[in-house]
């Protein structure tokens, strides 16, 4: 790489909503723990001090009219960053700061380094086996292991980020995105394993409509990506439960019904999509710059 990684080429990003009780001390601390090109706080339309607070602190505030989620603050600062690497970090000081520096340490090698939370670091039994659902489900269809899929705490090269910027939704599927998008595009991925505190205050994310968000993220990004991944396996189980019917009611019945014949040509018009679909995958990486 032409840039060698370092603090001193890091814009880091926080995107806050109404963190004024936490953003002061993380900017501190922060600023405290290397010497960054700049600290930049997007204020999503706070209805508190966050963006007075982070200022007071001595970070650069961008500010959003009114609230529009984790997401578009993440692609704010990430549009308004002028360091060649970004590091977003959450706002509510679950996150060390020496792991920052850490992980932006590894960009000399990997595009994208990912802060990877122990079991121990997630709230709640529930959120635990939420988090472990989607990591499975995450590694089948990329055939990638993914330990933390949902983790907010990551750094890469702004460039690379540039690139999946209009993938990158308004809502707290963020992380999963970036995620998906940069192993299914084929750069180097690592997870940095970091233990994460207890957030200050209550979380903004909610575990049953925002986990059906994460899980379509998850597959909208993979049938952009990867879409045989997908079609091929429910091709296959309409394919096979047509010709096992279809057996069955020969053999007992003497003749093919229609649910049989119909579940068939249901797997060969999957297929043929899942098909279409990836030639399609496949002409959105056509002028992409050589890596």
């Amino acid at each position: 790489m032409a840039d060698l990684p370092g603090p001193q080429d890091t814009t880091i990003v926080v995107p806050a909503f109404n963190e004024a009780g936490t953003i002061g001390a993380v900017v501190r601390e922060l600023a405290a723990s290397a010497r960054w090109r700049e600290i930049l706080v997007v204020d999503d339309g706070s209805t508190d001090e966050t963006g007075a607070e982070a200022a007071a602190a001595g970070a650069r505030v961008v500010g959003h009219p009114y609230n529009k989620g984790n997401g578009a603050a993440v692609k704010t600062g990430i549009r308004n960053a002028t360091g060649a690497f970004v590091l977003i970090i959450d706002a509510d000081g679950q996150h060390s700061p020496s792991d920052a520096v850490r992980l932006v340490s590894h960009l000399g090698v990997y595009d994208l380094v990912v802060g990877a939370r122990s079991s121990r670091s997630q709230a709640t039994l529930a959120r635990r086996a939420g988090n472990a659902l989607l990591n499975g489900l995450a590694s089948y269809l990329t055939q990638q292991p993914i330990p933390d899929l949902t983790s907010g705490f990551r750094a890469a090269r702004r460039e690379s980020l540039i690139e999946f910027l209009h993938l990158l939704p308004n809502g707290f599927s963020t992380p999963t995105t970036t995620t998906l998008a940069f192993l299914k595009a084929g750069y180097s991925v690592r997870y940095e394993p970091i233990d994460a505190a207890r957030r200050v205050g209550v979380s903004k994310i909610r575990l049953g409509s925002d986990g059906v968000g994460f899980f379509l993220i998850l597959l909208k990004v993979i049938t952009i990506f990867s879409p045989l991944r997908i079609f091929v396996p429910i091709s296959v189980a309409s394919f096979v439960t047509g010709a096992a019917y279809a057996a069955w009611t020969i053999a007992t019945q003497s003749h093919v019904t229609n649910s049989s014949v119909l579940l068939i040509l249901l797997s060969v018009v999957i297929f043929l999509v899942g098909l279409i679909s990836e030639q399609i995958s496949s002409l959105r990486f056509e002028g992409r710059p050589p890596r």
